[in-house]
Parts: C-alpha cells; structure tokens; sequence
C-alpha cells in the first residue's frame, strides 16, 4: 500500500490558519473527493490505498478547517458520512438505528479534551468523575446481528451506516456468532453489533494455503476478513475461520441494564465473546495506564488492534450526551501512534512487475515493529529514493502505519558511511537485459515508475503476457486459456508465445507416458481439440495479432487503427523501425493517426525497436502469418464522423455493424456526447437515446443506418 495517493497531502495547524476563505473552500472540496475514493477503497472494496495515519491526518485537517469556516462545510463532507455504499453483489438492509464511527483522540491531551466536553455538556463539576469503559479497537469489519426472541433472523455490514450489505449466510458460518441465544432475559427484538476479525493464527494459515495452491496471498487480517466475509458462496468464509467480538448494540425492544460494562457483559451470558479487556475507570490516569497496557500486549494479541475506545459508561448519560453528525458524544477512540523502528538497508532490490513495471524494494536487515518482523520496506519509485535520498547501508526509519506494508519515513544522516553514494536507476531490466524506460507525460513530465520495454522476452511479463496472447479479444485460442498457460510455463513447455505454434510437434516428439493426452486434466479428444485450435490461428487478422503482443497503451481501437493505416505486418513494423528519429516522416505518420499521442506512439516505436523484441517477433512470425488489413473506405457518407450504437439490433450483430462502420471510416464510440455524429437506435434503447435527441443528434434506425451505408 502507498501513501503517496494523488491528492493525499494533510496540512498542519498553521498551513490551516493561514488560509483564505477561498483556500480553505477548494481544500474541502479536495479533502472530501480524497477521503470519499478512500472510504470507498477501505469499506466498499477492502482494499485501503491509504495508511491508518494518513487517512486520519485528512480528516483531522478537514475538521479543523470546517471548525474555522463552519459557513463552508460541504453536503459531501466526510463528518456527515460513515464508511461507503452498500456493494450490488448482495442485498440491501436498513438499519433501524444507524451505524455510526467514532471520533479520534490522538494523544493523552485529546482524550482529556474528550473528558472535559462531557463534563461541560452535561454540567457536571470538575471535580466529578466521570466512569469510562476502555477495551481494545478491533481492526475488522463491522457487522450488526438482528435476533428475534433469541434467534438470529438477519446480519449485514455497517455500510454507509444507513443501509448495509446482507451477509446473513455468511455471518451464520461464524462460530462465536450464536444462533440461538442462551438464557431467557433477553429482548425480544436485539440488535447485536461487533467486529468480524481473522484471527492471526488462522490468518497465517490461510496465506500458507494460498501460496501452497498460488492463490492471492493478502495483505493482512482485516483485507482478508472483509474479503471472507463479502463471498458469494458461504462455505468459502466457513472455511476461512473467522471470529467475532460484541461490543454494542442497535434496535432493542427493552432495556436490559444501566451501564455499558454490565450490557456488554450480558452478551457473554448469552452466548457471545466479548472481549476481556474491556474494563470500566473512575480515574483518568487509570484509564490512559490501561490504555499504555494494551498497547504493550499489542504484539500478544491473536487479533489486530489500531488503538482502544472509550465510552461513557452510564448508559442513562449515554441518552443525554446524544450524537453528533456521524459520531456519537459518548464514546471516542485513542489511536495508537504509528509504530517505527531503525535499521539499516543492506541493499536496494528491484522487483519486475507482471507490467514490466520496475520497483526498488529495500532489503533491510530484520527488525521488529509493531510485533512483527520487517525485512523488506516499498521504496515506491526512483523519484522516492531520490526525495529522501535514501542510500545503501543507510541507517533508516521503517514505520509500520494500521498494519500495511512497511515504508521508510527517513534516514538517520548523522549514521551516514563516510562513503555513501546516491542511488543510480537502472536503465535495464535486471531480468533480461532489456531497455528499462520511464514514459514522458504531457508537460515534459516522465511517469513515476520505470518500465521494461521487453515485453515478448522478459520471464517476470512472460506468463501474463502469454495469457493476454491467447485470449478472446487477441489470437482467440479456444482450448489454451489462463489456467493451461500457467502450467504449460511452469514445467518450461511454453516460455514464449512462439512456443505456443511448437507444442504439437513438442508433444510428438516426447515418450507416450509423457504426451498432453496422457497427462491429468487432458485427454485424446482434448489434445487433439487444442492442437487444431492453434493450427487455425497460424493466420489471424492483423488487427487480433497486433493487440496480442501486448504494447503497452495498445487496446483493441488502437490496434484497428495501426492495421487499417498500414495495411499488413511488414509495413507497419518497418514504419516502426524508421519512426525512431521523432523528425522523421513515420513518426510524424504515426502521430496523424486520429486517437495516437505522444505517449501512445513513444510506447509503440520502443516496442518494435527493442532489439529483444525483435528477435522474439521474428522467431513468432515463422509460425503466424498476419493477415492484410480489409482497406477503409475513405470517401464514404460516414467516414470521420463518430457512430454510437444502442439498443438491440435485429438485422446485424453489434460486432458486425461496428465493423461495418469502422470499414467505412467511421468511428464507434460506446457512449454519447457532443462529439457524437450519428446514433443508430434499436428496440429498448434508453437513456443514449434520450441524451442523444437532447443534444441534437442525428438518430436513424436499424433500417436507415443500412440504407445509408449501402
């Protein structure tokens, strides 16, 4: 996981205090689209983008601002929102009583701050105690448990705290999750709400399945709980093991104690776990001892944690304190601070992406933080290591931030060796030697991230790119797909796509127990099947085969460009070749094909003059035959204007009418805008039309489209 997300920069106190009224309007807006793409990523996908802290840092700075300029606090603000809508994949549930988050108090301060504010609300003497539980902030997933004379009926996901997800199915796999209530002095109607948790233990043995079988290895318990507990099919989270602390409680039908200590301890009388740290303070200093305690046992603890949460503990005062936008007055949570360590970095690594991607990864010499042992820190790109100027056998600061990836804060520069030197970028892949470059952006700006250019050649590409090879939309080898790739690599039968056109000679060539037909999976017929497959795609459109080498930037529109403006294989790898020198003819050709940037057109020309990739090309056109490209029709009643077509078409396929459209110079878009010319409609079309005629564009039939372009 990367901080280092578009738009993710917090501001201090004094940056805030020295805003204008305009300034602080547009860092609103900001800060609301970057928390929103981080809740979204967070609760709606399980997959944060943003470290514990940083996300924090956000909404402090959001609060702060919106406490000095209230008059511009947004409808869209993050302290009018918890966590992110409900997924399509299951159905939806209300909540009767809203499902709320909680505030942050960040140090001893801020929870002494948390204390006076209750006082002063309900005005309560200084002197006055005020009795807080404290247990430990499960890092989990939120669900709530609707139970109905002590059965459970339904259980959903805290959602946007307002409507949630319903994962019944999944919840009822969950030991410590009773379905029927034990006892008898229990509500009616009781809505128990807690926290999903995997488990580390559990956890760690679900990673050891997952590289065993080369499934997804995650990235830690609580992206994997989410992800458990969010499957379609509940036997996948009953295998998962995942466990479930209650600590709260919803839509309730009577009351059934009078403080949070003796409620919570009633859902362990009635079947739940709770949590036996959970302990109830008359003294603060009492409660932040607790706090220092569990903080210390962090790294013991079978479940993962980021801090502890404090509640009023009268319920009756509880009633009275009431809530605030999204969080109840009551309660808050102390975060832990985020967990560093120094050590020193033996050596910068880089690692080769399944895009060629290039990333500096720092091997440092192992270190505990934050209970676990770090050996390897993200570096993210050069411009990183280049900011920080980060070196080998530096002594760095490695932070672990809400349990994700470990990163490099900085450098202890008074530890410096005398003969440190910068970090020099690779300019080849040290996989195979391959030119390793960073694309130039509009502006004169380079991308962040350095790239292998070899992408027919290079084996940390090769099984990704093979899969892409094969598939439906390029060379289309029915019979060949994901799974077969992956094996066929494994055991080195296939290594590079022209591999793929020897295989039946390979198969022939080898002893009997060892043919394709003979092994598990496989058999005469399917053999046979397969090797016909690759036989008929010996000739392929030019378009299919130029989208099957995978250039980067070049989808399949591209791909029909480059085959319609070059009419065969040949000239357009030659254009190539001469299209090095950016003065030349070629490279200004290509720069005229309508669609193709300077991006684009850089990625295809390395492409076809990395001497590697040519090699492998060459070795692959011995075996393929690329068909001529059908001519375009230039001077056509279409050509240059942009077609959308919508609705069902009776008379064409949708895959036939956009050929036939393109084949007379036309452009097809998938959607509608003021660019769009003409729009074909057929039966059931919806809101393209109706956007369609709002903007004045002209609208045919089926039946007058054909009658125009004959």
């Amino acid at each position: 996981m990367r901080d280092a997300v578009k738009g993710a920069e917090s501001l201090t106190l004094d940056e805030i205090k020295a805003l204008s009224e305009e300034q602080a309007a547009q860092e609103l807006e900001r800060l609301a689209q970057v928390i929103a793409a981080a809740d979204k990523a967070y609760h709606g996908e399980d997959a944060p983008d943003l470290s514990d802290a940083a996300y924090d840092a956000l909404r402090k700075s959001n609060t702060a601002i919106e406490a000095l300029f209230p008059h511009l606090r947004r409808d869209d603000s993050p302290t009018l929102r918890v966590g992110a809508a409900p997924s399509e994949k299951f159905a939806k549930i209300t909540h009767v009583v809203p499902m709320l988050s909680l505030d942050n108090a960040f140090d001893d301060g801020d929870v002494r701050d948390f204390v006076d504010r209750v006082r002063r609300y309900l005005g309560l003497p200084s002197a006055q105690s005020v009795r807080l539980t404290a247990e430990p902030k499960i890092d989990g997933l939120s669900a709530s448990l609707r139970y109905e004379n002590g059965v459970l009926v339904s259980g959903a996901t805290r959602g946007d705290g307002a409507v949630g997800e319903d994962i019944t199915a999944n919840l009822k796999t969950i030991a410590s999750i009773p379905h029927q209530l034990k006892g008898s002095d229990y509500p009616d109607i009781l809505e128990v709400r807690g926290e999903v948790y995997f488990p580390r233990s559990e956890f760690a043995a679900l990673n050891a399945r997952q590289v065993e079988t080369g499934g997804k290895v995650f990235a830690n318990p609580r992206n994997a709980a989410a992800g458990s507990l969010r499957q379609l099919d509940a036997d996948i989270t009953r295998s998962r093991n995942l466990a479930f602390f209650a600590y709260a409680w919803g839509d309730i039908s009577q009351s059934w104690r009078d403080s949070q200590y003796e409620a919570v301890q009633a859902f362990g009388a009635w079947g739940f776990t709770v949590n036996p740290l959970l302990l109830a303070f008359d003294d603060l200093d009492d409660l932040l001892a607790h706090y220092a305690k569990i903080e210390a046992l962090r790294s013991e603890l079978d479940y993962d944690i980021d801090g502890v949460v404090y509640k009023v503990d009268d319920l009756a005062l509880q009633a009275r304190l009431g809530f605030v936008s999204r969080a109840p007055r009551w309660a808050i949570a102390h975060k832990f601070p985020a967990e560093q360590a120094t050590t020193l970095l033996e050596e910068i690594e880089i690692q080769v992406g399944r895009t060629g991607a290039l990333t500096p990864v720092a091997k440092l010499k192992p270190v505990t933080v934050g209970g676990v042992v770090v050996s390897n820190a993200t570096l993210h790109n050069e411009d990183e290591i280049a900011r920080k100027d980060v070196r080998k056998g530096d002594s760095v600061i490695v932070q672990r931030a809400g349990d994700v990836i470990p990163q490099i804060v900085g450098v202890v520069l008074d530890q410096r060796p005398a003969d440190s030197k910068p970090y020099e970028p690779l300019t080849e892949c040290p996989i195979c030697g391959s030119h390793a470059v960073r694309e130039q952006k509009p502006g004169d700006k380079e991308d962040a991230i350095r790239r292998c250019s070899g992408g027919l050649i290079c084996p940390a590409q090769a099984v990704e790119q093979l899969k892409h090879f094969v598939s439906r939309n390029a060379m289309d080898i029915d019979g060949l797909g994901e799974k077969q790739i992956a094996a066929f690599y494994e055991e080195g039968t296939i290594q590079r796509a022209a591999d793929i056109f020897r295989l039946e000679e390979l198969d022939q060539e080898k002893g009997r127990g060892e043919r394709l037909r003979n092994k598990e999976g496989w058999g005469a017929t399917s053999a046979r099947n397969l090797f016909a497959a690759i036989r008929e795609r010996r000739s392929v459109e030019l378009h299919r085969f130029i989208f099957a080498l995978g250039i980067r930037h070049v989808g399949e529109t591209t791909a029909k460009l480059l085959a319609r403006r070059y009419g065969s294989f040949a000239v357009l790898r030659e254009a190539m070749r001469t299209a090095k020198e950016v003065d030349s003819p070629s490279w200004k050709d290509l720069l005229d094909i309508d669609g193709i940037g300077e991006v684009m057109a850089k990625s295809i020309v390395d492409f076809f003059t990395e001497e590697k990739n040519e090699t492998a090309l060459s070795d692959l056109l011995e075996h393929v035959t690329p068909q001529e490209a059908e001519a375009v029709q230039m001077d056509t009643e279409v050509s240059g204007k942009t077609v959308v077509f919508t609705g069902k078409l009776e008379k064409l396929s949708r895959s036939e009418a956009k050929n036939q459209a393109e084949s007379l110079g036309a452009k097809v878009s998938g959607s509608v805008s003021a660019k769009t010319d003409i729009l074909v409609a057929g039966p059931g079309a919806g809101s393209k039309l109706k956007k369609a005629q709002e903007l004045g564009i002209t609208t045919l039939s089926e039946d007058d489209w054909i009658a125009l372009i004959s």
